[in-house]
């Protein structure tokens, strides 16, 4: 082999392993981007955050159903204090969701969330949630949570959404164990 087909041999191998680390990398990076994409356009059923509450109030109500579940290898009771609730569009909610430890030991947990379907999610605005930050509950303890929101009025000049009566708030505990450790035992 000469010296001309080695350089190109080496350069070759240089750009597919140049290549190979980008791709890691951007395979890292999609679901950190793919949830802030989610998050800023409301794609996928996620809700948006609000500072405060809507400037105004419809005539036009909508039900709010609320529905819940736990992810495996969190042994927690999670549940909605309520089923639902019918409010103006416009018109400020809050909700209660009960959650509690099953076990013997602390444990951590953090909520995912969505709406359906999935277009009403852009409209959806929550002011206050659990579901912002790690939840961490005592052996046995459980908690009362709750969630700010309301239907942003824009909703109602959305033609796609005119036959939208009813919104699913619906949330997923999961484990969450990147307590630092001295969290961990501090809480324990």
């Amino acid at each position: 082999m000469d010296n001309a087909s080695k350089k190109n041999n080496q350069k070759t191998g240089l750009i597919v392993a140049a290549v190979a680390v980008v791709m890691v990398g951007l395979s890292f990076a999609a679901v950190p981007a793919y949830r802030a994409f989610c998050q800023v356009t409301g794609w996928g059923g996620v809700t948006q955050r609000a500072e405060s509450g809507a400037d105004k109030v419809l005539a036009r109500k909508i039900t709010v159903r609320f529905d819940t579940s736990i992810a495996r290898g969190l042994n927690w009771r999670f549940k909605p204090e309520q089923i639902s609730q019918t409010l103006h569009i416009g018109e400020s909610g809050l909700a209660f969701f009960e959650a509690e430890n099953l076990t013997d030991r602390v444990a951590t947990g953090r909520a995912t969330f969505n709406v359906t379907p999935a277009k009403a999610g852009v409209y959806f605005k929550k002011i206050e949630c659990f579901c912002f930050t790690e939840q961490v509950l005592q052996p046995g303890e459980r908690v009362s949570m709750p969630v700010a929101y309301f239907i942003d009025p824009d909703l109602d000049k959305d033609l796609n959404l005119d036959e939208v009566q009813t919104i699913t708030l619906a949330y997923t505990f999961f484990p969450y164990d990147d307590l630092p450790s001295e969290m961990a035992s501090a809480a324990e």
